[in-house]
């Protein structure tokens, strides 16, 4: 007789189930746009991407810098952010910040 338990493992991969969805076109000239920046609350994200904003800034000088912070790094921007970054933006910027 056998005694020993059988051994299960866990995938942490998961199964994602989403729609295919086509990207938005790439803006031809980025002067003059408005960006928006996500900052994903990791400690040093912020400073990554304010940093980003300004070099940017520089170049293509943008009619306004939006900052939007989520509300820690492991969730998701709310849908109700991701509308209000839609509406008020042009395009967007994000990192990780590690």
């Amino acid at each position: 007789m056998d005694h020993r338990s059988p051994l299960y493992g866990y995938d942490p991969r998961g199964i994602v189930e989403a729609e295919p969805r086509a990207l938005s076109p790439r803006a031809a000239d980025l002067s003059g746009l408005r960006l928006a920046v996500l900052d994903n609350a990791k400690m040093k994200a912020g400073k990554l991407l304010t940093y980003t904003a300004e070099i940017l800034n520089e170049e293509f000088a943008f009619s306004q810098v939006n900052t939007y912070v989520k509300r820690g790094f492991s969730y998701t921007a709310t849908p109700e952010m991701i509308e209000q970054i839609a509406a008020g933006n042009d395009i967007c910027i994000t990192a990780i910040g590690d």
